[in-house]
This record gives C-alpha cells, structure tokens and sequence, in this order.
C-alpha cells in the first residue's frame, strides 16, 4: 500500500496555509474594491491584482464575481461579529452606553460602504439578488443576536425584540448618514439618548 508520505504531508500542510492565506487576501482586497469603488468598479481582476495573485488564482478560489463579493462581505460580517463579542469579553455588565455606541460604530466603517454597494448592486443584478438578500438575513439574525445578548435583554418581554430591532435599523441609519458627512458629533448625542431609551424599556 502507497499511503501519504512523511514529506508529503508536510508539502501539503503548508500549502493549505498558503491556499488560505490567499483566499484571505482576496477577500480582504474585494470587501475594499467594493467600499471604494463599488460594484461596477470592482472586477475579480482588479481585486487579484489589489490582492497580489494572478486572476487565475482568484478564479480557481471563486468561479465567479458574485461568489467574490457575498464571500468577501460574509467573511468581514463574521470578524465584525468576533470583534464586537471580544469588546466584551465577559459580557456588557450592564453598560447599554458602550454597547449602543459599538453596535452604531459597526455601520459606520469600510465593511458598511461595501455591503451598502453589494445591496444597491443586488437590486439591479437578478443573479445577484438571492445571495445577497440570504446572507444579509444571516448577518442581521446574528448582529441581533449579539445585541440581544450584550444588552441583556429579555425578548420574552413584549417589545423588547422590536426595541433591540429599531436600535439596529437607528444605526444603520446613522451609518447611512456618515457616508456623505462625518456625523459624529450628532451620532454621538443620539446613542446617549437611544441608550437612556433603552435603559427605561429594557428594564
């Protein structure tokens, strides 16, 4: 029987890392295509070319641009998750302040503009549509969960999932506000305030 070498196995492990690692750096150059210059100018060669690999190599990855950009926005979504979670490792301890104020912060970076061109994009390209409208349900399903659990908020409460629900679409709001002027200094005097709102509804 041949089985796997020694030296095989150690040729391959690498070569998964580097496999990896390039996919990463696709996804990564797409998500900032996209925030910079939108869907029209956002090709899968240009991103190879921002990535730094041949676009055989970005096609081999991704056969086609769509499935480019919803893997590029899933795949920042979920670090965006993982950062929001390691803000508060051991839970909110009850600061509704801070936590309104990094769920507003998660709308008002690169990752927003990108998911906001693969939207508008999505609207006008039929292939496009499906796989956007079901990742963006994933994404919002998790954001909410995430809220609901910093927030410690009860949802058998009745209001409660509404409330949390109208904290997000505020920020996305705000985050939609920010992309044509820097709206801080507003944004800030509105999660004081949505914070206080949620003191008094969330108990």
């Amino acid at each position: 029987m041949g089985g796997v070498s020694t030296a095989d196995r150690a040729e391959r492990v690498p070569k998964q890392d580097r496999s990896r690692a390039t996919r990463q750096r696709l996804l990564e150059a797409a998500v900032s295509c996209l925030a910079e210059h939108g869907w029209a100018g956002s090709t899968v060669s240009v991103v190879a070319e921002r990535a730094g690999v041949s676009r055989g190599a970005a096609q081999h990855h991704f056969p086609t641009r769509e499935d480019l950009f919803t893997a590029a926005v899933e795949y920042v979504a979920e670090e965006r998750s993982t950062a929001l979670r390691a803000l508060f490792p051991q839970g909110a301890a009850g600061d509704r302040h801070a936590v309104v104020a990094a769920l507003v912060d998660l709308y008002t970076g690169p990752l927003f503009r990108a998911a906001l061109h693969l939207w508008v994009a999505a609207s006008n390209e039929d292939q496009l549509r499906p796989r956007v409208t079901e990742l963006e349900s994933r994404v919002g399903r998790e954001t909410h969960r995430i809220a609901v659990d910093l927030l410690a908020a009860d949802e058998t409460l009745p209001g409660v999932r509404e409330t949390v629900q109208g904290l997000l679409d505020m920020a996305r709001g705000l985050g939609l506000a920010n992309l044509l002027t820097d709206d801080a200094a507003r944004r800030e005097r509105v999660v004081a305030q949505w914070a206080d709102v949620l003191e008094e509804a969330l108990g």
